[in-house]
């Protein structure tokens, strides 16, 4: 039985639980005006696999926006709902560390003006640079203790009435005709009135979207206990190969990276852990434990009495960049639904979770408002089409 929706709070579910997900979820509810439920097959909560890339992310905020605009946008407003989460006595104070990150780049990079808004921002002299780098330039940042983050926004969420229910949703029509409750067996339900789908690599399979766009992007990590390290370095190289350290509140350093579009392989190798390992060493030998460094210089093997776990996650890349759009659906019975995308950050929805959130619900509120236009794509089973960004 279809209970009312008249002056109630209306009805919208959020597909997926990652970073994006979560993020979305949580800033559609803080409005006050919605009822918010997040179906999704993985929660922060469950064992780390390849199936959940926001567990395996760093993650710190360094955007790669360049000369995009509505990039720039989304990682700058993101940055400043980081910031003021990690400030002293701030909310989620307690999942970030506030650092100075320094940035080396062997490219053909010849200035970083995109990242000027970032606190103490300033360029290295010529002294200063490592290795093959060619340009360098360090400003504070915040890094995430992500598994802790996370949580922090699953917690948020269910502390102020959100619904979580695990669902391996095969199509999103299976939400449009009972909205969940088909997965909960409840007798009554509420008419959906609008679905996000941030469905990150799911986006590729689940019906309805089917977007071939999407294709995983592998990285690699190997995370280290390493308490000393109080700063973050980046080295991107003229072949496109980028080392990072990335400290976390809680002690560890998580070392990286790689890079590799179209890798399936859910686990990580060795023999790129390895990889990782003295290259993150070259960069940053401050990994080694003081006492290796007393009298020499340190090596890899000092290192291994520090690592926790190598891991391995397939960030959800997109051709044509994120999607953040509208189409509508025809619910049974009840005409057109919308249904809002927010999917395809690659490696960085951590760093575009809160912009990318706003933007979503932006178009949500929107769709809520004037209704489908007379000549909106409707799709039935499918999408209409897919034109990207």
């Amino acid at each position: 039985m279809a209970l009312s929706n008249d002056n109630q709070a209306k009805e919208i579910i959020v597909i997926g639980a990652g970073v994006v997900g979560l993020t979305t979820a949580l800033k559609i509810q803080e409005q006050g005006t919605y009822r918010v439920t997040i179906v999704a097959e993985t929660f922060p909560t469950d064992p780390k696999s390849s199936r959940y890339t926001s567990h395996w992310a760093g993650a710190h905020h360094v955007s790669h926006a360049y000369d995009d605009q509505r990039q720039r946008k989304l990682d700058q407003d993101t940055f400043h709902a980081l910031w003021k989460l990690s400030e002293p006595g701030g909310a989620a104070e307690g999942c970030f560390l506030r650092h100075t990150q320094t940035e080396y780049r062997g490219d053909d990079l010849t200035d970083a003006e995109w990242l000027h808004y970032m606190p103490d921002f300033k360029y290295l002299d010529t002294n200063e640079l490592r290795g093959p780098a060619k340009i360098g330039f360090s400003f504070s940042t915040v890094t995430m203790n992500t598994p802790a983050y996370l949580n922090w926004l699953l917690s948020s969420f269910l502390a102020k009435n959100g619904t979580i229910i695990r669902v391996s949703l095969q199509h999103i029509s299976q939400l449009l005709e009972r909205g969940t409750s088909p997965y909960t067996g409840a007798h009554s339900y509420r008419d959906v009135d609008a679905i996000v789908v941030c469905a990150g690599l799911g986006a590729r399979s689940l019906g309805g979207v089917e977007d071939n766009d999407v294709y995983p992007i592998r990285g690699q990590t190997v995370l280290l206990r390493a308490p000393w390290i109080k700063f973050g370095r980046t080295m991107t190289e003229a072949d496109g190969t980028y080392t990072y350290t990335m400290p976390r509140s809680n002690g560890d350093v998580l070392c990286g990276g790689t890079r590799v579009p179209n890798d399936w392989y859910p686990v990580p190798r060795p023999e790129v852990t390895e990889d990782i390992l003295a290259r993150a060493l070259q960069l940053t030998p401050e990994l080694a434990p003081p006492q290796t460094r007393v009298d020499r210089d340190p090596t890899v093997e000092d290192l291994r009495s520090i690592i926790i776990e190598p891991g391995c996650g397939l960030r959800p890349g997109r051709k044509g960049g994120i999607r953040i759009e509208v189409e509508w659906f025809d619910a049974p019975a009840r005409g057109k639904v919308p249904v809002v995308y927010n999917y395809g950050h690659s490696g960085y929805g951590f760093l575009s979770s809160w912009g990318s959130a706003s933007m979503a619900l932006d178009l949500l509120e929107g769709a809520l408002t004037s209704g489908a236009p007379t000549n909106a794509d409707i799709c039935v089973g499918h999408p209409s089409g897919n034109p990207g960004n």
